[in-house]
């Protein structure tokens, strides 16, 4: 059984209870109501009922806590020492599109660092969890990072900047850079689940430019907690900072940061 604490206890609750209606939106696609935010960049009434839903019981539970969320940005708490980092649906266009690829995100940060982690799929039910040195878990099983060591061999996961966004071209020499010397490539469209996934060994390991705390916070806990190596893309521990990640266990991260450093050399050469 994975290691619950009090806060890790309310915040799978408070998955839980946003998911539900979301069950229901996900099967009700044609009644939604959306607007546009940007370019591909969709928010509907479920985003901001989730939020609402998870600020609320969130609160209720710990209530000198901040929150930093997606929709309603920072909210400050009398508790300067703890914080809730929230996506209440990271993969927001695959929702739209009725395609099962999206979740619900939650870290707890103490004193600046993520201590306890929530990434949940409600339509799958896949909850991953974990607490800083308490590992991470999917539902009641243990996660690992794959032990994959050659590239070859691997399976890697990344995100696309999407339409109006700076790096595309950038992340096409990267993503050839990458094609070619693995196994293959995957476009989820979900940052927090691509990390969830390095944590539970489906792959070998992801990496992506300029994302928000919220997309990355919980994952990055969960491939530390399943005995990965995460970084910026400079090999600094400074990912809530920059947006940049690279996930991936402990022999793959540096080749793959290799390959990534020589694929934006030759491109700022170009």
């Amino acid at each position: 059984m994975p290691y619950l604490s009090p806060a890790l206890n309310v915040m799978t609750a408070a998955a839980r209870k946003a998911g539900r209606p979301l069950i229901r939106d996900f099967g009700e696609l044609e009644n939604l109501q959306v607007s546009r935010k940007g370019p591909a960049d969709f928010v509907t009434n479920a985003d901001e009922r989730t939020e609402k839903i998870l600020v609320e019981e969130l609160k209720k539970a710990r209530p000198g806590y901040g929150f930093l969320a997606e929709e309603a940005g920072e909210i400050e708490g009398p508790d300067k020492t703890h914080r809730f980092i929230i996506d209440p649906i990271d993969g927001t266009t695959n929702f739209m599109h009725g395609i099962p690829q999206f979740c619900i995100s939650i870290a707890l940060e103490r004193e600046g660092q993520v201590v306890s982690a929530v990434v949940f799929n409600p339509v799958s039910d896949e909850m991953f969890v974990a607490e800083r040195g308490h590992g991470a878990f999917l539902n009641d099983k243990r996660l690992r990072v794959a032990q994959r060591s050659n590239l070859p061999d691997t399976l890697i996961a990344s995100g696309a900047p999407f339409m109006g966004r700076d790096g595309q071209d950038l992340f096409l020499d990267e993503l050839r850079m990458v094609i070619n010397s693995t196994a293959g490539m995957r476009r989820l469209g979900s940052a927090a689940l691509d990390l969830a996934w390095v944590a539970a060994g489906r792959f070998d390991a992801f990496w992506e430019r300029h994302l928000r705390p919220w997309d990355i916070a919980a994952g990055l806990l969960l491939v530390k907690e399943a005995g990965g190596v995460v970084s910026d893309l400079d090999g600094r521990e400074r990912m809530l900072e920059t947006g940049d990640v690279l996930a991936a266990n402990e022999a793959l991260h540096r080749p793959l940061m290799d390959l990534l450093r020589k694929a934006k050399a030759g491109h700022s050469a170009a």
